[in-house]
């Protein structure tokens, strides 16, 4: 708790809002602008007392029920009210991962046609991919959402080395990687069911998962390239770049061959006879399946 900085932050809320806003008569003996304490303190349903220790940094960490009264007493927006929080050393969890992609990063990764990308969750569930991305690993857009999770795929889908997460050459190391970052998910996310059901099922489902899990191990170990044993083109070595979109806590996933090469190649004839291989589901835009 970081009393100084949240008494500050309280005053200068308090005095901006115009009683008037919240139904208060402005009167003639105002003396300074925006509420008085004793004001924000009923609107909170809180004494004036404890409020005025809060503004002189005196009083103990408010509960999270004083919080969200003085929230809504001085009106504060989603980001004001995060910020209280925090300075009150009471951070809010949020809901649950976002699964709203942005439209600018739909539109990047459709102006990729040599590159396979897609954008996944802080779950790893592929929420949107181009063509590329499609005709290299699979549809997931014939895919239920529930399987187009691949940490759920890379443990519990198949198993077989040249059909394990479509063949890649480092499943082992991404699952490693995927049950740490998952721990990590599951602890920012304590309150999503989605989350809780993933654990739950990888727990009972996987005995890999299982061991990784109880190590409570949550370093990642970044992927730099990769081979995917593809069952119309052979061997694709890829490059994987990663830009990690932390506003919404998704990861944007780019594979690229390098040039001349027979894996670029084999990209190039994937992004000709991608979509008729997948009977005309990829579509010339990506797809972003949030529902």
């Amino acid at each position: 708790m970081n009393r100084r900085e949240l008494a500050d932050f309280l005053r200068t809320r308090r005095e901006r809002i115009d009683p008037a806003e919240v139904g208060l008569p402005a009167g003639l003996r105002r003396r300074t602008p925006g509420l008085r304490r004793e004001e924000v303190a009923q609107l909170a349903y809180i004494s004036t007392e404890y409020y005025t220790r809060l503004e002189q940094g005196r009083a103990s960490r408010p509960s999270r029920e004083v919080l969200g009264g003085l929230a809504r007493a001085l009106r504060l927006s989603d980001a004001e009210r995060d910020h209280l929080h925090h300075l009150a050393g009471a951070p809010v969890p949020p809901p649950g991962p976002s699964r709203e992609v942005r439209q600018s990063i739909l539109d990047l990764i459709a102006r990729l046609p040599l590159a396979a990308a897609t954008v996944t969750s802080a779950s790893y569930e592929v929420l949107a991919w181009n063509d590329l991305a499609a005709a290299l690993m699979e549809d997931f857009s014939a895919l239920p959402r529930r399987d187009r999770n691949l940490v759920r795929r890379v443990f519990l889908g198949p198993q077989e080395p040249q059909k394990r997460l479509y063949g890649v050459s480092d499943a082992d190391a991404f699952a490693r990687t995927a049950a740490n970052r998952l721990r990590a998910t599951a602890a920012r996310y304590p309150d999503d069911p989605e989350v809780r059901a993933l654990v739950a099922d990888l727990l009972a489902g996987s005995e890999q998962f299982r061991e990784l899990w109880a190590a409570h191990d949550i370093r990642s170990e970044p992927t730099l390239r990769k081979t995917f044993r593809h069952p119309l083109v052979g061997p694709v070595t890829v490059d994987c770049d990663v830009l990690d979109l932390s506003d919404r806590d998704q990861r944007v996933v780019i594979y690229t061959a390098a040039p001349g090469t027979p894996s670029a190649e084999a990209l190039r004839l994937l992004s000709v006879i991608g979509t008729q291989r997948l009977g005309g589901n990829a579509q010339s835009r990506p797809k972003s399946w949030v529902q």
